[in-house]
């Protein structure tokens, strides 16, 4: 139970190595926040976490291994959050906001890169107070997945309308 059945570092290595890969890929994935997962995203992050597992772990099921990897894994958590501080890192880190919506026309190259339909675009725009997308001068795709809408001749809402990353192949 406490005997380590490989290195300690070897632990760390291959906890650092899944840690930064799933970073890479939940950043390509998109602009979505956790509350924003639908159930298929439940389900492919429950899987991961149960496909990894040994992929850390080794060999080694010691109670010391599971320490190991856990305080590994905060302290990456943590390094990559003080990282996340400086521009450049930030920059690696979070996605740029994209314009989606300008003078009154949907930007189709840009919902469809980003995933986003124009229901959820009109969503966003209703919750705005504004009756369709004629009347937007600006909407913007936020890093955080929800969209800002700039009215032609009205005085700014602040509304939050949250988007759901769709993959299409």
């Amino acid at each position: 139970m406490l005997n380590l059945s490989v290195a300690p570092w070897e632990l760390v290595l291959r906890s650092a190595a899944i840690y930064l890969g799933l970073l890479l890929a939940l950043r390509l994935f998109g602009k979505r926040e956790v509350g924003q997962f639908t159930l298929y995203d439940l389900v492919l992050v429950l899987l991961v976490a149960n496909a990894v597992q040994p992929a850390m772990t080794g060999p080694d099921t010691s109670l010391v291994g599971g320490f190991v990897i856990i305080a590994t894994l905060v302290l990456l958590n943590l390094g990559v959050a003080r990282l996340d501080r400086f521009g450049i890192f930030h920059r690696l880190l979070v996605p740029h906001p994209s314009v989606i919506i300008q003078d009154g026309r949907y930007l189709v190259g840009e919902l469809r890169r980003q995933g986003v339909s124009a229901d959820e675009c009109d969503t966003a725009i209703r919750e705005h107070g504004l009756k369709d997308v004629s009347e937007v001068q600006l909407g913007v795709l936020e890093p955080d997945g929800t969209i800002s809408i700039v009215g032609r001749e009205q005085a700014i809402r602040h509304t939050r309308r949250r988007v759901r990353l769709r993959i299409r192949s």
